[in-house]
């Protein structure tokens, strides 16, 4: 294991749980309906209103809170409405993190709340020191580095020794660029059926998270 990495932060959604489950698609749902209520239109209306908030604002949330003042807690309702027992234990991805030295956050735009109920279905809540998620950051998401600061400080983390994954490549640039180590994970498998790649100096692109993990612990240099 390279020396100075001492912390490891990670995503929840897409994630530490597979972009294509039925997780991801009740949150989905939920957001599209959420967003048809407060905007008075249909699904089709919803998804393209939601594309623009998250281009313009980076997540739904803020930008619906931006354009109609909508409070934060109204919005997230719809979270209490998941089934998370879609969700199953994921015992190689438990004992992958269990093997990482140092500390484990989970930094999420979602809530405490979602991050709590799938970590529990995942059988991974004891194996994170903290959850950062979007009220932490006073509403203001990843890729913000507003978000990023307050998580740093929050947690007292060097970023020149800590390691992020994320799902996508956005969120992660600005970490890289404070001197982070990034994975960014794909929800597909490559096609020459590799867990993962190393694309430059402390850059990673894969799909297996538990299998990237394991070797970066085995690794002397990333």
């Amino acid at each position: 294991m390279p020396p100075d990495l001492d912390t490891w932060i990670l995503d929840l959604d897409n994630t530490l749980y597979p972009a294509g489950s039925a997780l991801a698609e009740q949150l989905t749902h939920g957001i599209l309906s959420t967003v048809a209520g407060f905007y008075d239109t249909d699904l089709v209306g919803a998804r393209r209103i939601q594309a623009e908030l998250v281009a313009e604002y980076g997540t739904s949330l803020r930008g619906a809170m931006v354009t109609r003042a909508i409070d934060p807690h109204e919005f997230l309702g719809f979270e209490r409405r998941i089934d998370y027992s879609v969700l199953t234990p994921n015992a190689t991805l438990a004992t992958a993190l269990e093997a990482l030295p140092g500390r484990r956050f989970v930094y999420t735009n979602g809530s405490v709340y979602h991050a709590e109920q799938a970590l529990e279905r995942l059988g991974l809540t004891t194996h994170f020191d903290g959850v950062f998620d979007i009220l932490a950051g006073d509403l203001i998401p990843k890729p913000y580095p507003e978000s990023l600061d307050a998580f740093l400080t929050r947690f007292a983390v060097d970023p020149t020794r800590a390691a992020m994954v994320d799902d996508l490549q956005v969120n992660l640039t600005l970490p890289h660029e404070r001197g982070m180590t990034t994975v960014w994970m794909s929800g597909e498998p490559f096609a020459d059926g590799t867990p993962y790649r190393r694309i430059a100096p402390r850059q990673w692109h894969a799909w297996d998270l538990p299998a990237l993990l394991q070797s970066m612990v085995a690794a002397t240099d990333i």
